[in-house]
C-alpha cells in the first residue's frame, strides 16, 4: 500500500488528538501533518518559510473555524492555485450551518462532514473518512501531477 500524506488543518487540540489517534489506530499507511491556522495551512501547501521541505498532501482535512484565515478562505485559495486544486479537501467542522455547507461546496470542497460531539462518534467519522478516501478512492499519484 502506498503511503498517504494527510494534512490536518485544525486549531482545537482535542480534535487534533482524536483525529490523529483515529488515523494512526487503523494502521493504514499514512503520514499526518498538522497545522493550526489558515495562514499556516497555505504556507505548508505552498512550501513557504518553515515548510519549505513539506510534502504535498494527498488529502486535506480542513476545519472552518480557524484563526488568521478561516477554512472557507483557505479552501478558496487552494482551489485557485493550479498545482493544488486537484487535492481533495474534506471540510470537517462543528458547524451545521447551511450557509457553511453551501459555501464549502461552492468553493469546490470534495465533501462536508459535521464533527460529532461524542468522542466515540467522532472516531467513527474519522474512520469512515479513512475507509473511503484512503481505501476506496483512487487519489492521483504524486509523480503524475505536473507542477
Amino acid at each position: 500500500m502506498n503511503l498517504i500524506d494527510i494534512l490536518l488543518v485544525e486549531d482545537n487540540e482535542g480534535d487534533i488528538v482524536l483525529t490523529t489517534e483515529a488515523l494512526q489506530e487503523r494502521k493504514i499507511a499514512n503520514r499526518i501533518s498538522v497545522v493550526k491556522d489558515g495562514m499556516e495551512a497555505l504556507d505548508f501547501l505552498e512550501k513557504k518559510g518553515d515548510y519549505k521541505d513539506a510534502l504535498t498532501p494527498d488529502l486535506i482535512l480542513l476545519d472552518i473555524n480557524l484563526p488568521k484565515m478561516n477554512g472557507h478562505e483557505v479552501l478558496k485559495k487552494i482551489k485557485a492555485i493550479d498545482h493544488l486544486r486537484h487535492l481533495p479537501v474534506i471540510i470537517l467542522s462543528t458547524s451545521t450551518s447551511q450557509e457553511d455547507v453551501m459555501n464549502s461546496y461552492k468553493n469546490y470542497a470534495n465533501c462536508y462532514i459535521t464533527k460529532p460531539v461524542d468522542a466515540n462518534d467522532f472516531l467513527k467519522v474519522v474512520s469512515s473518512i479513512e475507509d473511503f478516501w484512503i481505501s476506496v478512492v483512487q487519489l492521483p499519484k504524486k509523480d503524475s501531477i505536473a507542477l
